[in-house]
């Protein structure tokens, strides 16, 4: 069998399998809170893995393995901070706080949960609009992704992996709605983890062990193994701190709390979402590695796939790809959730009466409602691979644009809500826009001094919310005591 039918038939019955089980987990998925937080009945395993798949998609494998490609070792801290920020730490600090809240105040989506924590409708809005648009960007590299590892290793034109891994989502994803992503991912996971360590000890085999590898790249140029090295500190902290800080605004990654049936899921999942999370290290590993195997490359993203071909043999190389598609399919599957959510519950149900009229407005978990998620999420993985065919910038570039505006706006209202009685309603409305501004024209500014947009716009974001709310109003004791449980 050829190279490239060896890729087809692992390729293919990886993608029959989550056909399969997409369409199992819709015969369970009945009603609006079981498509977007599985009825909150998911266990520990699942829960923890399935936010590993989330987190570490193929943005990570390919885009974490071009950064390391191009700036080094010194990226190794970046999957440093993703374990101990992006895994460990947001765990322990929302994990308890975010169920609690979110189940008191009945909300499936982090805009309902703003919205009910402040009663602000329109920071509701504002923070759905965000997700919807940014998101969509998410997923563009996301897709980027999955393309650039079926056209690297299969030979696979670009628009046509795109097309057929953004469909295969879009049926498991609009069937079985939350359930087949958690469950898919859960299978992901370890599919990914296992992907991963093969590529990294064939690398280290090839190259003569990691100590080796380190001469071998401080004698190609010493800041390939220094830190902050040839990136410098601006760039190495800014990435670090927006795809692990970052992680405590992502709604597709919160939503897993959301889901989860109890807090005493917590307990086991901190101890597993950290052991799988260490995997983050091994893409920028590899990627600083194959400086030393491959030739030049114009374009870094295609380091990952053009080392999977070199080091591993049609089967290895088989299952790196579809440990690269699960990644993928995982992330993209997981933001299709929440942007159908942002769409069907913040934007059109959520300020609306429960009697609105028939076919105006459905009331919230209805079955109508379900059928316009399903619809909502196939619009938004459809707009995305449109946008995908012809995608601007690095993978990872256009992920750390879209994770700065959407932590910008989502992070402070998030972690402040469950944490500060203080915060009001016009203080977290303020911050929320404040931020994103301030992200956004800071990126279109070429990012001074080297700092992405995700730093300011975080910091300014923080300032304004504290200060607003110390200036406004107290919010609504009754509010307080419902979100608090002290009624």
């Amino acid at each position: 069998m050829s190279n490239v039918g060896v890729y087809a038939t692992v390729l293919g019955l990886y993608l029959a399998m989550l056909v399969g089980m997409g369409l199992w987990m819709g015969r369970r998925t009945r009603s609006a809170a079981d498509f977007y937080i599985g009825g909150r009945q998911v266990g520990p395993w699942v829960t923890a893995f399935s936010f590993v798949a989330a987190y570490f998609s193929s943005v990570v494998i390919i885009g974490g393995g071009a950064f390391g490609y191009k700036y080094g070792m010194s990226t190794l801290w970046i999957g440093a901070a993703n374990v101990l920020v992006g895994c460990t730490l947001v765990w322990i600090v929302l994990g308890r706080r975010l169920w609690e809240f979110t189940t008191r105040l009945d909300s499936m989506t982090i805009p309902g949960f703003i919205g009910k924590r402040y009663g602000a409708r329109e920071a509701e809005v504002f923070s759905a609009l965000t997700i919807f648009i940014f998101m969509i960007v998410y997923n563009v590299s996301v897709l980027v992704g999955m393309g650039r590892i079926m056209e690297g290793l299969m030979g696979m034109p670009y628009t046509e992996a795109v097309l057929i891994a953004g469909l295969i989502i879009l049926i498991y994803v609009s069937i079985g709605g939350y359930l087949a992503v958690v469950w898919t991912s859960f299978i992901q996971a370890w599919i990914m983890i296992f992907g991963l360590l093969l590529l990294a000890f064939a690398t280290l085999g090839r190259v003569g062990g990691l100590t080796q590898a380190s001469l071998d790249l401080a004698a190609l140029n010493p800041g390939l193994v220094e830190t902050p090295g040839v990136w410098g500190w601006g760039g190495l902290v800014s990435f670090a701190l927006i795809v692990s800080l970052g992680v405590w605004g992502m709604p597709q990654l919160l939503v897993r709390f959301y889901s989860m049936k109890s807090t005493r899921v917590l307990r086991l999942g901190v101890v597993l979402v950290t052991l799988g999370g260490a995997m983050a290290v091994l893409p920028y590993m590899t990627g600083a590695m194959s400086r030393l195997i491959l030739p030049p490359l114009e374009n870094p993203d295609l380091a990952i796939p053009m080392l999977t071909k070199t080091v591993l043999n049609p089967w290895g190389g088989a299952i790196f790809l579809a440990g690269v598609m699960a990644a993928g399919m995982s992330t993209f599957a997981s933001v299709l959730i929440i942007v159908s959510g942002a769409i069907v519950r913040d934007l059109r149900v959520g300020g609306a009466p429960r009697s609105a009229p028939k076919g105006v407005v459905a009331p919230p978990g209805s079955s109508h409602e379900l059928m316009l998620g399903r619809m909502a999420s196939m619009m938004a993985g459809l707009i995305s691979m449109f946008v995908a065919y012809r995608p601007p910038a690095l993978v990872l570039v256009i992920t750390a644009f879209a994770w700065a505006v959407i932590a910008s706006a989502c992070l402070w209202p998030v972690v402040l809500g469950v944490y500060w009685k203080r915060g009001t309603r016009a203080g977290a409305t303020s911050s929320m826009v404040a931020g994103t501004v301030v992200a956004l024209v800071w990126m279109m500014a070429g990012k001074p001094l080297g700092i992405h947009g995700f730093i300011p716009g975080v910091a300014v974001s923080l300032v304004v919310f504290v200060v607003v709310s110390l200036f406004t109003k107290p919010p609504d004791p009754a509010l307080l005591r419902r979100a608090w449980g002290e009624e």
